[in-house]
């Protein structure tokens, strides 16, 4: 069964991956040489084999642990949960404000997702700052959605997704940002507040064409069906135990990449204001595909989602939940430096190319979809962003790298805190363009109206909250 890439592509990101968690870099150097002349797959297999055998620093399996017991032995005091002062229709109007964000932020992102890597030596964020100077001086800082031409498009690289640009867009179009946020929907419907990984895993294969995953997603779910037959397993007299690290991680160099953390959000919509179950409820999920800090970025955003139902600083959302995550985590460590550069420049949105550069400087290392510097991008917008949900959700676009995933996430975030009257008021040339309407591509989702989306997360939480009680 095919999965993401071809073997030899997929030792060679192993070599990334291997030197981020600390391994020996001069082995790592020699093993690459052999990478360099080998070419059967009998090779690199075992080429592979023996790079996953370099010993794993003892600091690293200290300080970054994947089960749920460690992580949270490893996390600072913190708030755990916050009194949720909602009625009913207020609770509606910031679960419809969260669903709308998510979809203007993802659909500012879409066409410039390919964007990503650096080309013509422009990197992310410059290839999408020239591709808008270049239309005219009030296309950047980003003003609307993108259009889909410009005098700078052989350089920048042509947009891509036109029913997300400036000439077509009408409703939400199908992406895979918004296709987790309903999976994770069915299964807090379906399952309830005590879902497993099992359920999402079949949740995965009852909803999702493989077709429709992509990097860690793809290796996770062709393990899954390769050594496990849920025929079998789902019936009563045959159960079977999921060796769930395995499915994370055999042959799959992307499991700190940043798809566990564009998966968080209906598990923040589920645990209104408690920042602790919605990390739980994430840590359920991410450990399908991740581990480590990509299991962190997936905890992080459902804790900061859930977290903005009650709060209404932005700092104090961030930080709620950084305390749900393992405090000397590469994610928390980096995520503090991030703090400090936005407050280096007293979080004013003037300044957000410079706090963009040094994030760049900072985290550029890591590759264009990894999870901790996209991570960097959404809390810079949600801090120099403040209360401006236009702000932010630009920011997070402007950022590059993985553009429409943190789009989403920072307007999920901002609309949880804000509310869709406020967003209809002070967005509404990101709001009115959708039409009320999701084209996800899963049944009963296609087409759906986006306020229809927010009632079903509004009746979850209600008895997610009221069986926690």
């Amino acid at each position: 069964m095919a999965g993401w890439d071809n073997l030899r592509a997929l030792v060679k990101e192993e070599f990334a991956q291997l030197r981020e968690e600390g391994r020996d870099e001069d082995a790592l150097k020699a093993l690459r040489a052999e990478w360099e002349n080998a070419g059967d797959e009998s090779t690199l297999r075992d080429l592979w084999a023996r790079m996953l055998a370099l010993p794993v620093p003892p600091q690293l399996e200290r300080d970054e642990p994947s089960d749920l017991e460690s992580i949270r032995a490893q996390r600072a005091d913190g708030p755990r949960r916050f009194k949720l002062k909602l009625s009913d229709d207020e609770l509606f109007d910031r679960m419809y404000g969260a669903w709308l964000g998510r979809c203007a932020g993802c659909a500012l992102g879409k066409p410039v997702e390919m964007f990503m890597g650096a080309h013509n030596g422009l990197s992310s964020k410059e290839r999408i700052r020239k591709y808008l100077q270049a239309i005219g001086a009030d296309e950047y800082p980003l003003k609307n959605y993108f259009l889909q031409h410009s005098p700078a498009e052989e350089q920048t690289g042509k947009v891509g997704c036109y029913p997300s640009t400036r000439e077509e867009i009408a409703f939400m179009e199908s992406d895979d940002d918004i296709r987790y946020t309903v999976l994770g929907q069915l299964v807090l419907k379906d399952k309830g507040r005590d879902f497993s990984t099992t359920d999402v895993a079949v949740a995965w294969m009852q909803y999702l064409p493989y077709k429709f995953v992509c990097t860690a997603e793809t290796q996770a779910y062709r393990n899954l069906v390769m050594r496990y037959d849920f025929h079998v397993g789902a019936r009563a007299d045959a159960p079977f135990e999921i060796d769930w690290n395995w499915v994370a991680t055999h042959e799959n160099p992307y499991r700190e990449w940043i798809g566990a953390q564009i998966r968080a959000d209906s598990f923040g919509y589920g645990a209104p204001g408690d920042p602790e179950l919605a990390a739980d409820f994430a840590w359920r999920d991410a450990r399908l595909s991740h581990v480590r800090n990509g299991i962190y970025g997936e905890m992080f955003c459902a804790a900061m989602i859930a977290a903005a139902f009650a709060l209404d600083d932005p700092l104090q959302i961030v930080q709620a939940a950084l305390a749900e995550i393992p405090q000397r985590s590469r994610l928390s460590l980096e995520m503090q430096q991030v703090i400090t550069i936005c407050q280096t420049y007293n979080c004013d949105f003037t300044h957000f190319e410079a706090v963009l550069d040094e994030i760049y400087e900072l985290l550029g290392h890591y590759h264009p979809v990894h999870t901790n510097n996209n991570a960097a991008v959404v809390v810079a917008a949600l801090l120099l962003g403040r209360h401006n949900f236009h702000n932010a959700i630009t920011l997070a676009v402007m950022g590059g790298w993985d553009s429409d995933c943190n789009g989403a996430t920072v307007g999920s975030i901002c609309g949880a805190m804000l509310g869709a009257k406020a967003l209809e008021e002070s967005a509404n040339h990101w709001i009115t363009p959708l039409h009320d309407t999701l084209n996800s591509e899963i049944i009963g989702y296609h087409p759906i109206a986006i306020s229809e989306c927010a009632r079903r997360s509004v009746k979850i939480a209600q008895k997610v909250l009221a069986a926690g009680v």
